[in-house]
């Protein structure tokens, strides 16, 4: 039977092999459940005070919950920390990929949220998990506490990417070194120990998976006035995969109380944003006692 997700079967277990190496190396004691949903079975890495508030991350494509590795120490201090492998990703929940269209996903994170005693929780969300949370926000805004979304899917333009890439895929490694440069900016010569940890884990991924060639719904204008909930949204000026002047723009416009920090030389890749989340959350999830920003050019918190 032909996998959704995976290039081979080979692939699928050398990527696994990866991926639990790297949770090896979770900075704080977590728990591991598997939970069963009506689109199969879902896991998810537990992590911070029981009796916190919840949070629940959603990553994005091409991708598992490994991607917060760089956030969970400084997040699950103040909060009960819920890692969500995505179905249909590289991760260890279910490997099926229906449309996103309608409300299936939303269904799934009803069994999700069943599955793990939650009535009410934060979102935070990148990318597509960003278009995961708002949709999910939408449809079920009155369990959704706040959202804090990095170079969220679903409200700018999508960028047709493959095409502008397509040139580049001709001339080999280097024009593959330049589509990745596209995504994630220019290599840093030193990685942070944190990045250094999962950065091999998502080079295997990008050789094994099957991307998802789609196109992700995007919200209207009266779906995103009815987000009502404290919103975070952070993206990059040189996204390559969405227009992040028009998610700007449109937040401004139909969600006025809405947070934006826009990073003028930010990629679809935003490293550092620990801070900058955290920060939001407690401020609206535990009290006035910490500050976030509104705008900005040099990707430095403003205080406003």
């Amino acid at each position: 039977m032909s996998d959704a997700v995976f290039r081979s079967h080979a692939d699928a277990l050398e990527v696994m092999r990866e991926y639990r190496a790297v949770l090896d190396q979770w900075p704080v004691p977590r728990q591991e459940i598997e939970l069963p949903t009506s689109l199969g079975s879902t896991f998810v890495l537990a992590c911070g005070p029981e009796t916190a508030p919840p949070l629940v991350l959603l990553h994005g494509a091409q991708a598992n919950s490994a991607a917060w590795l760089p956030d969970v120490a400084l997040w699950s201090s103040r909060f009960r920390l819920y890692a969500v492998d995505m179905i249909g990703e590289a991760g260890l929940s279910a490997r099926v990929r229906p449309p996103l269209t309608g409300d299936t996903y939303a269904t799934w994170l009803d069994d999700v949220f069943a599955g793990l005693g939650l009535a009410r929780a934060a979102l935070v969300g990148t990318s597509l998990g960003g278009w995961l949370a708002l949709d999910y926000a939408i449809r079920r805004s009155s369990r959704v506490s706040a959202l804090a979304l990095i170079c969220p899917a679903g409200i700018g333009r999508q960028k047709n990417f493959l095409l502008a890439v397509a040139p580049y895929l001709l001339l080999g490694a280097w024009g593959k070194r330049r589509i990745l440069e596209k995504v994630f900016g220019p290599a840093p010569k030193h990685l942070p120990a944190d990045l250094e940890a999962i950065t091999p884990l998502m080079k295997s991924i990008s050789r094994a998976i099957k991307p998802r060639a789609i196109k992700i719904p995007q919200l209207g204008d009266a779906a995103l006035e009815a987000l009502t909930m404290p919103l975070l949204a952070i993206v990059g000026g040189r996204d390559a995969l969405l227009d992040s002047y028009d998610t700007r723009l449109r937040l401004e416009r139909h969600v006025p109380t809405a947070e934006v920090c826009f990073i003028e030389e930010g990629y679809h890749f935003l490293p550092d944003q620990s801070q900058r989340v955290f920060d939001f959350l407690v401020r609206n999830l535990q009290g006035p006692d910490a500050q976030t920003c509104r705008h900005s050019k040099s990707g430095a918190a403003s205080d406003e």
